[in-house]
């Protein structure tokens, strides 16, 4: 299926998880947060949440700076 993550069209298995695409586009999980269709998706949901076809992935990491 097609998803869109940080703006880039992607094929990814059906089955696939929030977690399971930190895990593959996050270099550093300890600083990622997600949201899915413009919606936050909370760290203790990742593993319970499922893409579907169509869906936008934003993968966002906190920086430091001033």
């Amino acid at each position: 299926m097609q998803i869109t993550i940080n703006g880039v069209t992607t094929d990814v298995d059906h089955q696939v998880t929030v977690a399971d695409l930190v895990s593959r586009h996050a270099q550093v999980r300890s600083r990622i947060a997600v949201a899915l269709n413009a919606e936050v998706v909370p760290r203790s949901q990742w593993e319970t949440t499922h893409a579907a076809p169509g869906d936008s992935i934003e993968l966002l990491t906190a920086a430091a700076g001033g």
